[in-house]
């Protein structure tokens, strides 16, 4: 089949970073192509180059070229990308809630009719056709196989549904040559997934080219004609599916050169006491599940949770937290630990710093200063004056010790009355966590705590962990899907796979030993689990 994009040479740095370096990439007409890499390989950024997003022509454009059926296109916005037929379901949802599923697949491209008035004064005066609108809509919903009422608000809809109103609104596209997938079933449960992905294969089946981008191995070497494995910003691989293995592509994921870590290993042993006992324990997370897992965290020490996607790495400390339905036996400091009751763990000194900070960690349209003080406030009643029988808040001790947080992690920002919405991403992240450190916790749970940061951000959020680490002596777990990142800092590193504990390693164990795990295979026999 003939090439219906290509992706020849493409270089892109942020301010002297680079960020890409030469990758070439190819779809052919109906071809599944799976890119695959840890957080910060590059995936993203060369599809915002793709698809012509601002980000990448007001920073300098990029370099190399983009041909589409063979002939040299410079894509210099979204709808250059979309008018050559390129699609994209964004793992972040470009929804309008208030709208109907119908309006939103054919926003900007709805159908119109001829109405007395506009045959007299123009075609400026037609009206919405809302039956072609609906019978569309309805078409591209049923292409998928899934149920959805086109009628009914996207506002309040499941996740998962939202997603597949994304994907029919792509669809639905009359010149979709190439249509990118960027983690689709991320927010899907089981069943969802396997419905989209049953999708994929249908959208292949009709000749369009599918880029399919995703953390999940599975689900590569379930639907993938072909592979590319990006690391570092370099294209390391592409080949076959029918020529490799899950092993093969773990290996080549996470194969980093390690800086090497002389403070891990050194406080901890087996007769160190436990802060955190977790027997059985299961956590009902979509897409993050936990299955049945056994993991030890001891006093005092750093412990990394890694694993790839949708392996239930993420569903540890939600649950531990009461985010998520959870069950099993968990001690914390070697008494019960009440589950899904989030304000009970908070008083038994634990904090959570969430991966989901816009969603989760953060009041965007709040001060940074009452970010970081308004769980304390809640919890243990700090920063608040009586005043004639009420509780008035103390303004000034506020105000003294969201100063001395911005200047600790060096928020940058206006001042602490700043609205956090318009902080960068890593400014977002110190916030959440100065809030968490507000609360004065022995046990500190961080998931993803560098995600979707520049890497300055990102050194000065890992130091300030380890140290907390060393001076308090608090106990933290560190959940990533940056192994490197794991491996820098963390004593031990417990890999999550299939909702359960698939091992526990030293940072400088093999990247073999790690790979192997990862894909679900124990290192020490060699042999699926």
């Amino acid at each position: 089949m003939e090439k219906v994009l290509e992706m020849r040479q493409i270089s892109k740095d942020y301010s002297g970073n680079k960020v890409l370096k030469g990758v070439n990439l190819s779809v052919r007409a109906g071809e599944i192509h799976a890119l695959v890499g840890e957080n910060g390989a590059g995936k993203s950024t060369l599809m915002n180059v793709l698809f012509g997003m601002p980000v990448i022509h007001s920073t300098g454009g990029y370099q190399g070229d983009i041909l589409i059926n063979g002939a040299v296109t410079e894509i210099k916005s979204p709808k250059v990308a979309m008018d050559c037929g390129i699609g994209m379901v964004h793992q972040e949802f470009m929804l309008l809630p208030n709208f109907t599923v119908a309006e939103n697949i054919k926003l900007n491209r709805e159908p119109l009719k001829d109405n007395p008035l506009s045959k007299i004064a123009g075609s400026s005066l037609k009206t919405v056709d809302r039956a072609k609108m609906v019978s569309d809509s309805r078409k591209a919903l049923d292409s998928l196989g899934i149920g959805i009422d086109d009628g009914a608000l996207v506002s309040g809809m499941p996740v998962g549904h939202m997603q597949f109103v994304e994907i029919a609104r792509e669809i639905d596209k009359e010149n979709l040559k190439v249509l990118v997938f960027d983690e689709p079933t991320a927010v899907l449960t089981e069943s969802e997934a396997d419905v989209l992905l049953d999708a994929v294969k249908r959208l292949a089946a009709r000749g369009i080219g599918i880029l399919f981008i995703t953390h999940r191995l599975d689900e590569v070497f379930t639907v993938a004609d072909s592979i590319t494995v990006l690391r570092d910003g370099e294209q390391i691989a592409s080949m076959a599916r029918k020529d490799t293995t899950i092993v093969e592509i773990a290996k080549l994921m996470v194969g980093h050169t390690v800086e090497a870590c002389e403070r891990c290993g050194n406080k901890t042993d087996e007769n160190t006491p436990l802060a955190i006992s977790m027997k059985n324990f299961s956590v009902a997370m979509p897409g993050e599940r936990v299955r049945g897992l056994n993991l030890d965290v001891r006093k005092g020490e750093i412990i990394g949770i890694g694993g790839l996607a949708g392996q239930g790495k993420i569903g540890v400390a939600n649950g531990l937290m009461g985010m998520f339905p959870a069950q099993g036996e968990v001690l914390l400091h070697g008494e019960p630990l009440k589950l899904n009751d989030p304000l009970g763990s908070i008083q038994r000194k634990m904090a959570f710093v969430s991966e989901d900070r816009r969603g989760v960690g953060l009041l965007l349209d709040v001060s940074i200063e009452t970010n970081i003080v308004i769980a304390a406030m809640q919890v243990w009643n700090r920063y608040l004056n009586p005043f004639l029988g009420l509780r008035m808040t103390d303004q000034k001790a506020i105000r003294a010790h969201a100063l001395e947080m911005i200047k600790l992690f060096d928020i940058r920002c206006i001042g602490p009355g700043q609205h956090t919405r318009r902080l960068s991403g890593g400014n977002q992240q110190k916030v959440c966590i100065a809030r968490a450190l507000a609360l004065d916790p022995t046990v500190l749970l961080v998931s993803e705590p560098t995600r979707g940061i520049d890497i300055g951000a990102k050194k000065l959020v890992l130091d300030f962990l380890v140290k907390l680490n060393e001076e308090q002596g608090m106990t933290i777990v560190i959940t990533s899907s940056e192994l490197a990142e794991l491996r820098s800092v963390c004593d031990r590193i417990a890999i999550v796979y299939g909702g359960k504990t698939m091992g526990i390693y030293k940072p400088d164990d093999p990247d073999e030993v790690f790979g192997l795990a990862m894909a679900g295979t124990d290192p020490e026999i060699g042999r699926g689990k």
